[in-house]
């Protein structure tokens, strides 16, 4: 879950429950209010109906001392009393004894008023005082009737006025809490986002810091699906990445070192190049000239040897170009070893054009002439193999030897100072293997099978690849 997700979820959350605990309190009071207005209504109208039939009685008592308008006494006053006695009808669902009473006694108070009026009107004032002597009566029942009904709605709410007090006292109680509970969970979101966005984000930061002081050796901190989770691992494979391309850089210089050497052995062991061509082919032809053909071949072999040694060592040639080097040295050997020693060569044609670094194959015929078959006096037999082995290209050189100690063995496979180095060429095997790897990018490339007195096997796996995959990649560029 993303961190804009969470914000989205968990804010308008927290604020729909802030607005439900308000609504809560909003309603209980509401129902509290609505409970009070009716039980003061109710004895606001009983007091009203009191007060107006009261005033009823004043206006009755003042026209019968002067009845001069009978619109005074029958105007808005009886038409009020009219009104509240509706009212009370109106507000009691289920009238109880006294509630008919007291309406009972209004409507009789009206009926009297109305006697005493037309009493009046009608010149009979014995009568119309009669009237009013009723009605001064039942005005009298009136407010003692209101007051028990009042007593009676107190002595009803009474138990209702308790229990609103209590639930009040409850609701209040139950709001203080809701507010409380609202306020601690604000307080924990600023607190969770607070550490899960800044706290995050202070580590990254520190992870910067020791990217930028060198120190690339880093695990990633942050285990998350969000946004910081994505941030951290990729620091994590910049870092990776970074580690990678200061290794390949690393290898990269090593080969660069290792091609000057060459070079500088190459250059040190080398005279005038221009000089010595010329030189060889003067005696070339001065060989030819003389009869002397095989000399002139053997010096031939010995002008392309040397050519070829004092290429450019950095770039990579084919086992096509190194195979002809080989047969180059090797008629030079056998011009020296004569019978002593066979060569065999066994290759398929489709690997020929596959790149390797500038003289691989040659350091270990030169060295399985030199340190294993060169104290045999017959019989002796160096064989090079180049075939496919699934999606490799082997090469296999092997002798009948005199073969090497186990020690010697593993020294060699850890690129170890041992004493295979090469005397003529300056190329030692570690070197070979060193150069192999740095070439290819892989490590054990090369294995070797070797026991005292039963030869020497060394085989070598480089990568197939296709013509059309082949480039003139600069050596030091394989890193």
């Amino acid at each position: 879950m993303t961190i804009r997700t969470k914000l989205l979820l968990f804010i308008p959350l927290l604020v729909v429950f802030a607005n439900i605990i308000a609504y809560f309190v909003f309603q209980s009071g509401k129902v509290v209010q609505q409970s009070y207005d009716e039980m003061l209504g109710r004895i606001l109208l009983i007091e009203q109906t009191s007060e107006s039939a009261e005033g009823n009685l004043k206006l009755l008592y003042a026209y019968l001392l002067n009845p001069r308008d009978d619109k005074a006494v029958q105007g808005p006053t009886e038409r009020q009393l009219m009104q509240l006695k509706g009212r009370i009808q109106e507000v009691s669902a289920a009238p109880s004894f006294a509630e008919e009473d007291y309406v009972n006694l209004l409507a009789t108070f009206l009926e009297q008023k109305q006697a005493a009026v037309l009493d009046t009107n009608a010149q009979d004032p014995q009568s119309a005082f009669e009237h009013y002597i009723e009605a001064e009566k039942t005005v009298s029942y009136i407010h003692e009737e209101g007051q028990r009904l009042i007593d009676a709605e107190l002595a009803y709410y009474r138990p209702i006025i308790e229990n609103i007090r209590n639930k009040n006292e409850q609701m209040n109680g139950l709001g203080v809490a809701l507010f409380g509970m609202n306020a601690l969970m604000g307080v924990l979101l600023a607190i969770w986002v607070s550490r899960s966005i800044t706290g995050p984000v202070g580590r990254l930061v520190a992870l910067a810091k020791q990217i930028a002081t060198g120190n690339l050796n880093i695990e990633p901190q942050l285990r998350r699906d969000d946004e910081l989770g994505v941030l951290s691992d990729a620091i994590s494979q910049m870092s990776a990445d970074l580690s990678i391309l200061i290794e390949k850089d690393k290898q990269s210089l090593e080969m660069r070192r290792l091609v000057k050497e060459l070079e500088l052995l190459a250059l040190q062991n080398q005279m005038n190049p221009h000089f010595l061509f010329n030189t060889l082919n003067v005696l070339s032809k001065l060989a030819i000239l003389e009869g002397a053909e095989k000399t002139s071949d053997l010096i031939v072999s010995l002008s392309n040897l040397l050519r070829y040694s004092l290429q450019k060592l950095d770039k990579p040639v084919t086992l096509q170009e190194e195979l002809d080097h080989i047969r180059e040295y090797v008629t030079i050997q056998q011009a020296r070893f004569r019978d002593r020693i066979r060569f065999d060569l066994h290759f398929d044609a489709s690997v020929l054009q596959q790149q390797i670094p500038a003289l691989t194959i040659q350091p270990f015929i030169e060295n399985a002439f030199l340190h294993g078959v060169e104290d045999m006096e017959n019989g002796a037999i160096i064989a090079l193999t180049l075939s496919r082995a699934g999606e490799d290209v082997q090469i296999e050189i092997s002798d009948n030897g005199k073969g090497m100690t186990e020690e010697t063995r593993l020294s060699v496979l850890r690129l170890e100072g041992g004493a295979e180095s090469s005397s003529s060429t300056g190329l030692g095997m570690q070197n070979v293997f060193k150069r192999l790897q740095l070439f290819y990018g892989k490590e054990e490339m090369v294995e070797i099978s070797s026991n005292t007195g039963q030869g020497t096997a060394i085989t070598i796996r480089i990568p197939f690849k296709k013509e059309s995959e082949q480039t003139d990649v600069s050596v030091v560029d394989r890193g």
